[in-house]
């Protein structure tokens, strides 16, 4: 099955709610991030991909690192993602921007109600309770 090699950043507020973003077109919820493109680091490829879609900018140093991770794909049938997981807190606000249609704070435990994408709903989610 085809791999899409991606970095996606758990981004929590200082109240321990998750943001949960929704790309133009689709119908599932997951974390900020995107494809690392060739030659670039999975932390530039997330601090590259946060910059472009939430408009925000943070430490690398502030940022820490789950590990790699594979779930099927969400939105490209027959794909895995290999997905490079990061987790920071973020203090100010997010303007989306990009190919970001919608964005939510939700708590780790009712974003269950929601569509989510698989790495979301059976990787990350479980990290955070």
């Amino acid at each position: 099955m085809p791999e899409i090699y991606i970095a996606a950043a758990i981004i929590l507020d200082p109240a321990g709610q998750m943001l949960l973003v929704r790309k133009k077109n689709t119908t599932r919820f997951m974390q900020a991030g995107g494809k690392i493109e060739q030659g670039e680091q999975p932390l530039d490829a997330l601090l590259r991909e946060m910059h472009e879609e939430l408009q925000i900018q943070p430490n690398a140093t502030d940022i820490f690192y789950h590990g790699l991770y594979l779930a099927p794909a969400a939105n490209e049938p027959n794909h895995t993602v290999r997905a490079h997981i990061y987790q920071l807190t973020w203090h100010n606000p997010i303007h989306i921007a990009a190919e970001i249609e919608e964005a939510i704070w939700v708590t780790p435990s009712s974003a269950s109600t929601l569509p989510l994408a698989p790495l979301t709903e059976h990787i990350i989610i479980p990290l955070l309770i």
